[in-house]
């Protein structure tokens, strides 16, 4: 077993640890506002520097979201790499739990991309820094969801003058556990369906229960649509991308959707309006807070539908500083950081 300390600036602690199967990265880019919040994600990446720049961009984002949230949590996150061979789940996350624990409770994880409360119970033997576990918060996605459909609505209200979602049709892009509950809740507001996944049988389920219309993969970005909504990986709002736009509208559960900071100004130019994703899709985070905060269900989805406010500030924000939607709401984060410092 070896851990190695990774020195960036910018951030408080980056840390790799590797142990046979295991290889395991936890970065924690604030505690400014508390212990540091973030998921574990299980991925396959091309190498060791991609993950550990997505691993980056997601605990910054973290911190961010946490802030602009109001929840008394700084950002962090882990990544568990995936490899090419049978994946003993035990012994993986168990290991990613010993690692966890050597932080002390300055970074407590939860599922995200690849993992599940099964895999957080695993977690939960080497180490109390866990959330998202069954009979507790349990998973996050349907509370994910609930706050990009707010999101929408407030895209909806600034862009349109209503919050009626009904009869506009939304390009989704990725059916899983976050997807399935956005569409389920913009089915029955009666909007239209357009959508994708790279697991077919996940579009199916779509197309059955709520009369989705299926496209491939690559052809969602094109589609005669008034929202876009991905829901799956990020980097997706990009120079290939933003040309085949015909959207009004973007708001979704995904993270990091921005390749690069540029295209949320190429947005702005070609009059798209983005609800930055770290706003829109806080609501899993948010829900959290039942186990970390003891906060009864009712009070979690109280504040996951501020979620509305907190996009239509930002929207705000952006039009009277004359900026991105990306950048008026870092601004709003980066004060509410600044204000705990004082």
């Amino acid at each position: 077993m070896k851990t190695i300390e990774l020195k960036i600036d910018g951030y408080e602690r980056v840390a790799s640890r590797v142990d046979r199967d295991y290889h395991g990265l936890i970065a924690i880019h604030s505690t400014k506002l508390g212990p540091a919040v973030g998921g574990t994600r299980f991925w396959k990446y091309e190498n060791d520097e991609a993950a550990i720049k997505d691993l980056l961009r997601l605990a910054r984002g973290m911190t961010y979201k946490n802030a602009l949230a109001g929840i008394p949590f700084g950002g962090g996150k882990s990544i568990v790499l995936r490899k090419d061979i049978t994946v003993d789940r035990e012994k993986i996350f168990r290991a990613h739990g010993c690692f966890v624990e050597t932080f002390g409770g300055s970074y407590i994880t939860a599922e995200d991309v690849g993992t599940n409360p099964d895999d957080m119970a695993i977690v939960r033997r080497e180490t109390k820094h866990v959330a998202g576990l069954y009979g507790l918060s349990g998973d996050p996605s349907p509370f994910t969801a609930r706050g990009v459909f707010c999101a929408m609505q407030a895209a909806a209200n600034h862009r349109w003058g209503s919050d009626e979602l009904a009869g506009r049709t939304i390009a989704l892009q990725g059916c899983g556990n976050v997807g399935c509950h956005v569409a389920s809740l913009l089915h029955k507001a009666g909007a239209r369906l357009i959508v994708t996944d790279v697991d077919p049988a996940k579009v199916d389920r779509l197309v059955k229960e709520f009369g989705a219309v299926a496209v491939a993969p690559d052809e969602i970005y094109g589609s005669d649509a008034h929202v876009f909504a991905p829901c799956a990986l990020g980097g997706i709002i990009n120079d290939e991308t933003i040309p085949q736009f015909k959207i009004e509208v973007i708001a979704g559960g995904a993270n990091n959707q921005l390749l690069e900071e540029r295209h949320g100004d190429e947005l702005e130019k070609r009059g798209i309006l983005y609800a930055p994703d770290y706003a829109a899709n806080a609501g899993g985070v948010i829900n959290g807070c039942r186990e970390l905060l003891n906060w009864e269900a009712s009070q979690s989805l109280a504040k996951v539908d501020e979620i509305y406010d907190t996009v239509l500030a930002i929207f705000g924000t952006a039009e009277s500083e004359g900026i991105p939607t990306y950048k008026a709401a870092d601004h709003l984060a980066e004060r509410r950081l600044q204000n705990r410092e004082r």
